[in-house]
C-alpha cells in the first residue's frame, strides 16, 4: 500500500500530485503588493521539492480600504496581473498548482499607514490586535466590496491560477458572521441568513467573475473561542450552510479567530503545545458536508500529516511552516528519505519576526527565503578537496563541518563535551517546548554523521592541537560564556547565570529574582524551568517596558500565559545594578528604575541573571596571527553569499585560513549562527 500522502487527488477538477499543500501566508517579502524575486524563489523551491499545491498571497487585499502594508499582494489594481502570470508559469513548469488567498480585512488592519484610510466593520467594535475603531459599513462600502472582490478574481484568473480561496478568519467576511463584532439591525445583522448575507453576495460574484476558469474556496475559522463568539459547533453549521450552497469548491477550516493576541497565538501554535490541535474541528465539518476539505495547523511532520489523510479526517493537509524548514519535504518522502527530512521544531521565529515588524525567516534552515544567495541543496566543489578542521559542535559549528563535508572536504570536528549541540543541550533540560526547538540540532548531528566528518567528542584543544591537523580551512566555533560582571556594582560572584540553572549546577529555592537584560527567549525559559522544578516564588524583572520584549506571537502570549499560571512576578522598566550579601544569609537586590532612577530592593535567596555571552574567542585569538587571512571574514563576500576572496589562494603555498562563526563572533542567537556558518563555507 502507498503513502497516503502521495497519492493524487482531483480537487473539483484540478489534478494534484499528491496531498500536500502549503497554506497562504505572507512572509513579508513584497514591498509593492506585486510577487518580487525573493517571493518567488521561496515558493518555486516548494514545487522544485515536490509539493503539490502551493497557496500563495496569504491576506491578498482587494480594495483600496484593506491596504496591503505587510508585504503582502493587493489585487487591488491591475499591476499584479503580469507578475502573478509570470509567477504562475514559474510554478506550474515544476509540476505544482498553486492557488491565491483573496480578502477584506475589515476592522483587521490600520487606519494610520498606506493611504489613511478608515478601516470598514460591521459595527464600530474595535479590533485589539490591530488597535483601530473601524467605520460601520454602509450599504454604497458593502456594494463597493463585492465588485472589488469581483474585479480581483478576474485580475486572478488573468495570471492564469488554478484557483482563489477567500478568507473569513476574523476577516470582513467572518466579522459580518460574528456577534462579537455585528451589532446590525439591517439585512446584514441579526440572523444567521443576514449574517452570512455579505459573503453569499461575494461568492456570487466571484463565481460569475471566475466564469468556471479556476476554482473558488473558503479558508474560515473553526471557532472564536472567545465568550460570546462563535463556537466550534456555530461554525460547522455555518459551514454546511456554505457547503451546501453550491458555490465553492473547497473548505480550508482553520482554528480559532486572530482578533487577540491569545488567539493569535493558539491560531499559530509554537513548540511545546499539541500537534494538529484543531483536526478535529476540521473532520466534524468534512462529515457534515460533501465538499473537499483542507486543513493547516502545526502539522509539523510526516507521521502527523499521514494520520490527517489516512484518518480521513481532511483532503488535503497543509504543512506550511514545516516547508519553510524543508521546502524539500515531499521528494525526500518520495525518494524514501523520509528520516533525512528537517522537521519544523515549532520555534517560530518566522511569525515572531512578522509581529516585530521583520521578514519571514527560518531558524534551523538559513536558505529560506534566501533562495537567491543561499541555495537550498549544498553541491559538491569542483576543486579539490580540503583540510577543514572545525572547533565547536553548537550550531554553527555543526553547519560548518556538514556544509564542508557536503562539499566534498575533509573534515574534523573537535566538541570539548561530550555531545554535540551546544547551548541548545542545555535549552533541551528545561521544558517540553524548549526540548522540542532543541531538536532542531538533531537533524544536524545526523547529517554531519551522513556525509562522512570525523567527530571528536570531548576534545577540547588549542592551537597547537589544531595545527597538528595540518588543516587548509579552520572554523572557529567556540561560542560564548555568560557574563554576569555586567552587574554594575559588586555582587556578579553572588549570582548565578543562566546556564548555571539550565545545565543544572545549581538549584535554586525559595524567592528567586531572574533578571532578564536580554528579552528573549532564554530568561523566560529560566523562569519555566524554576517553576516546574518547584520549591521556589519566582519575580522576573526587566529594564524593557514589558517581560519578554523581544517575543510577539505566537511565542509572547505562550510565555505570558506561563508566566500567569505560575502567579510569577514581573517587574517591567527596571534593571539589576548590586547583589551584596544580606543577613541569614539572603542576597539584597538594588533595582533601578530606567525611567525615574528610583531605587527598589529585593531580599532574596538567588538572584539568576541572563544577559547572553561574550565570544569565547581564546582560540581564534591564538589562531589569528599563523593564518593567511589574518583571521579576517570579508563581510560584503558573506552578505552575497560569494565565496571568500581569501578561498582563492587555497594551494598556492600560503598558510591556513582562519574564520569565526556564531557566538564567537557576537552575542546572537541560532538562526544568525546558522546562516554564518553556511554562507561562509556553501563555496569553499
Amino acid at each position: 500500500m502507498g503513502d497516503p500522502l502521495l497519492e493524487p487527488f482531483d480537487l473539483a477538477g484540478l489534478r494534484l500530485r499528491n496531498r500536500v499543500f502549503s497554506s497562504s501566508h505572507s512572509p513579508g517579502y513584497n514591498v509593492d503588493g506585486t510577487p518580487s524575486d525573493r517571493y518567488v524563489r521561496y515558493h518555486k523551491e516548494k514545487a522544485l521539492g515536490g509539493i503539490g499545491l502551493t497557496m500563495i498571497g496569504g491576506s491578498s487585499n482587494v480594495s483600496v480600504d484593506s491596504a496591503s502594508l505587510w508585504g503582502q499582494l493587493s489585487f487591488a489594481t491591475d499591476a499584479v496581473v503580469d507578475p502573478l502570470a509570470d509567477m504562475v508559469d514559474r510554478i506550474h513548469g515544476h509540476g505544482a498548482a498553486i492557488m491565491c488567498q483573496l480578502t477584506h480585512m475589515g476592522r483587521r488592519n490600520v487606519s494610520n499607514d498606506g493611504d489613511w484610510l478608515p478601516t470598514i466593520a460591521p459595527s464600530p467594535a474595535r479590533e485589539p490586535m490591530h488597535r483601530f475603531w473601524p467605520k460601520q459599513a454602509e450599504p454604497a462600502d458593502l456594494a463597493r466590496v463585492v465588485d472589488d472582490f469581483a474585479a480581483a478574481t478576474r485580475r486572478a484568473t488573468d495570471a492564469g491560477l488554478d484557483g482563489i480561496e477567500l478568507l473569513a478568519t476574523s476577516h470582513l467576511l467572518d466579522q459580518f458572521w460574528s456577534p462579537l463584532v455585528n451589532r446590525r439591525t439591517d439585512g446584514y445583522g441579526g440572523s444567521l441568513d443576514n449574517r452570512l448575507r455579505l459573503t453569499v453576495e461575494v461568492l456570487e460574484a466571484v463565481r460569475a467573475a471566475a466564469d468556471g476558469r479556476l476554482l473558488v474556496g473558503l479558508r474560515m475559522l473553526g471557532t472564536e473561542d472567545r465568550p460570546g463568539g462563535l463556537t466550534e459547533e456555530d461554525c460547522c453549521g455555518i459551514a454546511v450552510r456554505l457547503a451546501a450552497s453550491g458555490l465553492l469548491d473547497f473548505l480550508n477550516v482553520a482554528g480559532p479567530a486572530l482578533a487577540t493576541d491569545d488567539g493569535l497565538s493558539k491560531a499559530i501554535p509554537p513548540a511545546g503545545t499539541p500537534l494538529a490541535p484543531y483536526l478535529p474541528v476540521a473532520a466534524a465539518v468534512r462529515s457534515a458536508t460533501d465538499v473537499p476539505i483542507l486543513h493547516a495547523t502545526r502539522v509539523t511532520d510526516v507521521a502527523t500529516a499521514r494520520h490527517a489523510v489516512e484518518s480521513g479526517a481532511v483532503d488535503l493537509v497543509g504543512m506550511t511552516r514545516a516547508h519553510l524548514a524543508d521546502p524539500h519535504l515531499v521528494a525526500k518522502l518520495e525518494r524514501g528519505e523520509a528520516d533525512r527530512i528537517r522537521t519544523c521544531v515549532g520555534a517560530s521565529l518566522c511569525i515572531n519576526r512578522l509581529h516585530l515588524g521583520l521578514d519571514s525567516v527560518c531558524i534551523q534552515n538559513p536558505a529560506t527565503g534566501r533562495e537567491a544567495t543561499v541555495p537550498q541543496l549544498v553541491v559538491r566543489a569542483a576543486g579539490p578537496a580540503r583540510r577543514v578542521v572545525v572547533v565547536g559542535g553548537g550550531p554553527a559549528g555543526l553547519e560548518a563541518a556538514r556544509v564542508s563535508a557536503e562539499r566534498g572536504h575533509d573534515v574534523v570536528l573537535f566538541e570539548a563535551g561530550d555531545r554535540l549541540g551546544g547551548q541548545l543541550v542545555l535549552m533541551a533540560r528545561v521544558a517540553e517546548r524548549q526540548k522540542e526547538v532543541a531538536g532542531l540540532v538533531d537533524w544536524l548531528v545526523d547529517e554531519v554523521h551522513r556525509a562522512g566528518v570525523d567527530v571528536r567528542l570531548s576534545s577540547p584543544v588549542g592551537a597547537e592541537e589544531v595545527w597538528l591537523e595540518s588543516p587548509e580551512v579552520v572554523v572557529v566555533a567556540t561560542g560564548g560564556q555568560p557574563d554576569p560582571a555586567w552587574v554594575l556594582d559588586a555582587g556578579a560572584d553572588l549570582v548565578h547565570s543562566s546556564w548555571d540553572v539550565l545545565g543544572g549546577h545549581v538549584r535554586p529555592t525559595g524567592q528567586v529574582l531572574v533578571a532578564d537584560d536580554h528579552g528573549a527567549e532564554r530568561g523566560l525559559a529560566v523562569v519555566e524551568h524554576l517553576l516546574e522544578a518547584g520549591g521556589c516564588e519566582v519575580e522576573v524583572a526587566t529594564p524593557d517596558r514589558h517581560v519578554g520584549f523581544d517575543l510577539a506571537t505566537p511565542l509572547g502570549p505562550a510565555y505570558l500565559r506561563m508566566l500567569y499560571d505560575g502567579g510569577v512576578a514581573m517587574t517591567p522598566d527596571h534593571r539589576l545594578v548590586r547583589v551584596e550579601a544580606a543577613d541569614g544569609g539572603r542576597l539584597r537586590a538594588v533595582l533601578v528604575n530606567e525611567y525615574t532612577r528610583a531605587q527598589l530592593e529585593r531580599l532574596v535567596d538567588h538572584v539568576v541573571v541572563e544577559h547572553g555571552v561574550v565570544p569565547d574567542e581564546d582560540l581564534f585569538t591564538a589562531l589569528r596571527p599563523d593564518s593567511t587571512n589574518d583571521g579576517v571574514t570579508e563581510l560584503e563576500a558573506l552578505a552575497a553569499g560569494r565565496p571568500q576572496p581569501a578561498y582563492a589562494d587555497l594551494g598556492g603555498g600560503g598558510g591556513p585560513l582562519v574564520f569565526r562563526v556564531g557566538d564567537c563572533v557576537a552575542s546572537r542567537d541560532v538562526a544568525s549562527a546558522l546562516l554564518d556558518a553556511r554562507r561562509l563555507l556553501q563555496y569553499l
